[in-house]
């Protein structure tokens, strides 16, 4: 009787494209490799300027024609930074005046969604192809479960992550971080050892000596609050978190949140590879430059809430979804937030239809402070296709009557 083979070894991988949105901008303008440069804000008169140099291409225009980090004024926030940029203590979400004190010298690129979209598919299409199980995290990580990939086991994962990295960076001239673990939770934090341009291999046996010297910070998951607690009853690693007691770390978290970090701290985490994710909702948000105020800059305010609003449309049209759920989110020059929405009785990706009854959220809101942001969402969510199919099998019925109001 033969015996079976056995079952190979659960790997999962967590692939991290490096400075993603930076790195896009250095294909563009390789003159600033090497350099430290930051992308963020909105677009400036000096942006519009580069782009109106006569024929000369990108990659000729002169280091010393980009603007500086330290001529920049306004409340932006940083996407991303070089590598370079970040050896000054800047990071992503860090406000922009401040990261000027920290580095003035820095070159400062406005954000173009539009090219790190096209590069974002490029590179998960050709993971696709190489490795079909994949999970979409975000414009620039993904988890892909390796397991029973040709390769996928070999030096634990080594071989093929190798693979899919040259393949990136041969189609795109990118480079991403991998780490292969047995699950999602390891996976993420070995993809941050070597980065850039690194591969890191995790076994169930490395627990202690990889991941229990780690802060507890690491586990995704454990935010600042809960990090500050951990702090306060003498917690500052995992292999410290990993000591206590389920019961105790439940009794000072909650059932939920104890359970979940006892497991996590022993590095357990079951979790599947999702290859498809229906979303809640989509939105559209911005951060004003300056804050505005609901009377006197009524124009600017009306201009951004329509071009949310049809942005939010493109996106559904473009994922292939209908909502009839329709919300806005307001927050105030005192930070404080505030939420309102309501439901439709059909479904919706029309741009006037979301325009007008966010507009009718929008008058639920006393308006008497200043906005530093304003966004527009669509939830209740539907596939196109499902709705259209339903559609077919009712009786038609009268359409939907809209107006463009604010």
């Amino acid at each position: 009787m033969n015996t079976p083979p056995p079952s190979p070894q659960r790997r999962i991988a967590h692939l991290d494209m490096d400075a993603f949105y930076a790195s896009v901008e250095l294909l563009r303008y390789p003159q600033l490799k090497g350099l430290p440069v930051v992308i963020g804000g909105g677009r400036r008169a000096q942006d519009d300027l580069q782009a109106q140099q006569g024929e000369r291409p990108p990659h000729k225009i002169p280091v010393a024609d980009f603007p500086l980090l330290k001529d920049y004024s306004g409340r932006g926030v940083i996407t991303t930074a070089t590598y370079a940029a970040r050896q000054f203590g800047i990071g992503s979400a860090m406000g922009l005046m401040k990261a000027a004190k920290r580095c003035p010298q820095a070159i400062l690129l406005p954000v173009d969604f539009a090219a790190y979209r096209h590069y974002s598919r490029t590179f998960k299409d050709i993971i696709l192809d190489i490795a079909p199980l994949m999970e979409d995290r975000g414009i620039d990580e993904v988890y892909i479960d390796f397991t029973q990939v040709p390769g996928g086991q070999r030096e634990g994962g080594r071989v093929l992550a190798r693979l899919i990295q040259k393949a990136i960076f041969d189609a795109t001239g990118l480079t991403c971080s991998v780490g292969v673990a047995p699950n999602k939770l390891l996976a993420k934090m070995a993809s941050e050892f070597n980065k850039p341009n690194g591969i890191a291999i995790v076994f169930e046996e490395d627990l202690q000596s990889k991941i229990w010297p780690l802060a507890c910070r690491k586990i995704n998951g454990i935010g600042p609050k809960a990090d500050e607690k951990l702090q306060q009853l003498g917690i500052a690693t995992i292999g410290e978190l990993a000591q206590k007691e389920q019961g105790w770390l439940m009794d000072h978290f909650g059932q939920k949140t104890g359970a979940w970090m006892f497991d996590a701290a022993h590095g357990v985490d079951s979790r599947p590879v999702v290859l498809e994710s229906e979303p809640v909702s989509i939105s559209r948000e911005t951060t004003f430059e300056r804050d505005l105020h609901a009377v006197r800059d009524k124009a600017e305010l009306g201009a951004i809430f329509t071009r949310l609003c049809e942005q939010v449309a493109q996106d559904l049209a473009r994922k292939g979804y209908v909502g009839k759920t329709i919300g806005i989110k307001l927050r105030f020059d005192d930070f404080k937030s505030v939420t309102r929405d309501l439901t439709l009785p059909d479904y919706t990706l029309d741009a006037a239809t979301i325009r007008h009854h966010a507009g009718l959220c929008l008058k639920r809101v006393p308006l008497q402070q200043r906005l530093r942001l304003l966004g527009v969402r669509v939830g209740s969510l539907l596939p196109l296709t499902e709705h259209q199919a339903g559609l077919r099998q009712e009786a038609p019925r009268a359409p939907l009557q809209t107006t463009m109001d604010l």
